[in-house]
């Protein structure tokens, strides 16, 4: 099984660049505490690196 990342908004996107915002809504995250699941890719993880001040990461499995 391919690894997964399970991805929590911790910040707020209000007053973020729009491209950040943006990225949160891609990733599913639309409120500060959402968590999704999100399969271990390089798109992702550039997703990821985009808005890291407003999330946390882990990885499962």
């Amino acid at each position: 099984m391919a690894k997964q990342l399970l991805v929590k908004q911790v910040k707020s996107g209000i007053g973020g660049k729009p491209n950040q915002r943006a990225t949160l809504r891609t990733l599913g995250l639309k409120h500060i505490g959402d968590t999704v699941v999100k399969q271990d890719r390089p798109e992702i993880r550039g997703m990821v690196r985009t808005v890291s001040h407003l999330v946390t990461v882990e990885e499962i499995g």
